[in-house]
């Protein structure tokens, strides 16, 4: 029987704490804020720009905003929203720097075989993935920025429409037109359900 040990989670209370005394340029509340952030902020700008060496400069960028710009966040929203905001910005810029014919030849990595996992069960998951992974490709940038937003990191549409500088209506047409293509693109897996 294994034991997993479990961290404090950060409430949006405790990252605002966090963001006041980054303002006063405490560099011990930065590293806990980016200790914090990082393999979600990573995660979210590499499944957006699809480069590893561009996805971490950016992420970087986002960090040193986060430091300068402490001081600007008001406490509308929280914490997290405002960080997600500056790296949805921050990878839009990137994204039009980039060399869009390099983007489009990169190849992802795969997954880590989880622990006990049979020869078969891997590949299943591994082509499940790939194809949802194509599918989420072939949507717009917008589209696929409100689905990532909200199924894998958890924000509700209010936050993804600050994030992304929108109504939160656009937010939802994003969402309904990102299911239907999804649906059309996935129709064994029953996307309805899972998007």
């Amino acid at each position: 029987m294994s034991r997993t040990v479990s961290t404090p989670q950060s409430t949006p209370e405790s990252e605002a704490a966090l963001l006041r005394r980054i303002a006063a340029k405490d560099r011990r509340a930065f590293e806990a804020l980016y200790h914090a952030y990082y393999r979600r902020l990573f995660a979210y700008l590499f499944k957006t720009i699809r480069r590893p060496e561009l996805s971490e400069e950016v992420l970087d960028d986002v960090m040193l905003a986060v430091w300068t710009g402490a001081a600007g966040f008001d406490g509308r929203s929280r914490p997290s929203t405002w960080i997600f905001g500056i790296a949805y910005h921050k990878a839009l810029k990137a994204l039009a720097r980039q060399d869009r014919h390099k983007a489009e030849t990169d190849e992802v990595d795969g997954e880590e075989p989880m622990t006990g996992e049979g020869p078969e069960g891997l590949l299943v998951r591994r082509e499940t993935a790939d194809v949802l992974e194509r599918a989420l490709r072939a949507l717009s940038l917008e589209q696929r920025t409100v689905v990532e937003l909200t199924y894998y990191h958890g924000f509700a549409y209010q936050e993804i429409a600050n994030i992304m500088g929108c109504p939160v209506n656009t937010v939802k047409t994003r969402m309904f037109h990102a299911r239907r293509r999804l649906k059309e693109l996935l129709p064994g897996l029953g996307v309805s359900r899972a998007v």
